[in-house]
């Protein structure tokens, strides 16, 4: 089967094969996260009968899926009783301060959705509409603001340490989903308070996830269709974090500059995103990322945060710097200040 390169070394297929049965892996994960085996086996170790009743499986193909997970290291197994894999117990198991489950029911949702990406290629439309899962279905609305919230817990902490926001007292977060990002700000500056602008589906649950983060006295929620709605006015900090990618070139550079007429001078706009090295060809999973959205929003793609510093700047913002997340968390953010 193998094939000689130029350099006269025979070529290994193997990444190939791998890539073409991924899904196997992606889909052992997905089902047993949606089943809630992870839950079942956070506190106890069971056996193969206790969880074939406990998911309502049949015992043999119960066996192959928790054999499946073992493998991919997921489960344990000791004397005939299975229990969480120290990985999926901290990031899988209901209640961990990791958790991560609702995030990944989200990509459980998308699961159907990469199956069309040949119709999106030939179409140039999402096979997943937005709506439906920000309003429409109201089960995918939750899973999508609930994975935003799993997700943002990580990535926000670290966003925390790499902003400084001393002494700004009101920001605007800007399709602000959760609210995940203005809470833990908020945390970090007792001075700062924020509004989180999205739309009234999602700030009706984001109201649920601030509260429970006991940040509901200096952050609040305000519905709001920031594509057609003027920013509020007054504000130290305007934070956009997650929306570029769902958008247009031309309307990036729209909330940019309706960004800065929303500032005092002085003010501080941070843009965090995946964001695409300069060629955007890389990181590989930015590059899938903009696949991702392309079926998932009707304008969805990926940008390159060295454009976004290029459109800052053209409107009016200075002091730009651009840094990156520590791995293994994909996001960039650029930030500047209103000159």
């Amino acid at each position: 089967m193998s094939q000689q390169a130029h350099s006269g070394k025979p070529l290994d297929p193997s990444p190939i094969l791998a890539l073409s049965t991924a899904y196997w892996d992606a889909q052992t994960l997905l089902t047993a996260n949606r089943m809630g085996l992870f839950g079942l086996l956070s506190s106890e170790a069971l056996t193969l009968q206790q969880i074939a009743d406990g998911l309502n499986s049949q015992p043999q193909a119960c066996r192959l899926l928790l054999n499946a997970c073992i493998a991919l290291q997921l489960v344990s197994e000791q004397d005939g009783l299975y229990a969480c894999s120290e990985l999926s117990r901290a990031f899988l198991a209901p209640g961990s301060p990791a958790y991560l489950g609702d995030a990944i029911r989200y990509s459980d949702d998308l699961y159907q959705t990469w199956g069309k990406l040949q119709q999106a290629l030939e179409t140039g439309q999402p096979q997943m509409p937005a709506q439906q899962y920000t309003g429409e279905n109201e089960q995918q609305t939750r899973h999508f603001v609930y994975g935003m919230h799993n997700r943002a817990l990580g990535v926000g902490r670290v966003l925390v340490d790499l902003l400084n926001l001393e002494g700004r007292r009101q920001m605007i977060d800007v399709g602000g989903g959760p609210g995940t990002y203005s809470s833990l700000l908020a945390q970090r500056y007792p001075k700062l308070h924020s509004t989180v602008l999205d739309l009234p589906s999602v700030v009706e649950i984001a109201d649920e996830i601030i509260d429970s983060m006991k940040m509901s006295e200096r952050v609040k929620t305000r519905p709001l269709d920031y594509h057609h709605e003027d920013f509020p006015t007054g504000n130290d900090v305007v934070l956009i974090s997650g929306v570029f990618h769902r958008e247009t070139e031309e309307t990036c550079r729209g909330f940019i500059e309706r960004a800065r007429d929303a500032l005092e001078p002085g003010g501080m706009l941070v843009i965090s995103d995946i964001f695409t090295d300069a060629n955007s060809q890389g990181p590989r999973f930015a590059t899938l990322f903009g696949l991702n959205m392309m079926l998932t929003a009707e304008q969805g793609t990926v940008h390159a945060d060295a454009a976004v510093v290029n459109w800052m700047e053209q409107a009016g913002f200075g002091q730009l710097h651009r840094r990156e997340f520590p791995p293994p968390m994909p996001h960039r953010v650029v930030y500047g200040v209103k000159q």
